[in-house]
C-alpha cells in the first residue's frame, strides 16, 4: 500500500556528484521523517542522514559538508545531493521514512526502499 521508490544512483568519478531521490506513493497520510542510509559490503547499514517534518535535520560526521538532505513534502519526496564523493561513500544507498497511513491515525510505520547502488570509483 506504501511504496518507496529511489533513483539517481550510478558510478561517479572521485571528487563528483550525485542527486538521489527517493518518492513516496500510496496510503500516506502523514510523514514525520524522511532520510538515508547506506550498507557497503561486509558492513552494517548506517545513517547518512535524516531529516523530520519540522525541518531539522542530521547527518552522519563522514558526510557533513558534502552531502545536503531535502525534502518536498507536497511530493513525499525526499533528495540527497552528494558531492566531493569519494570511494568510501560506495555502497547501496536506502530511503527510509517513518509514517502515517490512511483510516490508521493511532500508528507510525516504518518503510524502506529497495535501495540504489553509488559507485565511487576512477
Amino acid at each position: 500500500q506504501v511504496q518507496l521508490v529511489e533513483s539517481g544512483g550510478g558510478l561517479v568519478q572521485p571528487g563528483g556528484s550525485l542527486r538521489l531521490s527517493c518518492a513516496g506513493s500510496g496510503s500516506i497520510f502523514s510523514i514525520r521523517a524522511m532520510g538515508w542510509y547506506r550498507q557497503a559490503p561486509g558492513k552494517q547499514r548506517e545513517l547518512v542522514a535524516i531529516e523530520t517534518s519540522g525541518g531539522s535535520t542530521n547527518y552522519a560526521d563522514s558526510v557533513k559538508g558534502r552531502f545536503t538532505i531535502s525534502r518536498d513534502n507536497a511530493k513525499n519526496t525526499v533528495y540527497l545531493q552528494m558531492n566531493s564523493l569519494k570511494p568510501e561513500d560506495t555502497a547501496v544507498y536506502y530511503c527510509k521514512a517513518e509514517l502515517q497511513v490512511h483510516r490508521d491515525y493511532d500508528h507510525w510505520y516504518q518503510y524502506w526502499g529497495q535501495g540504489t547502488q553509488v559507485t565511487v570509483s576512477s
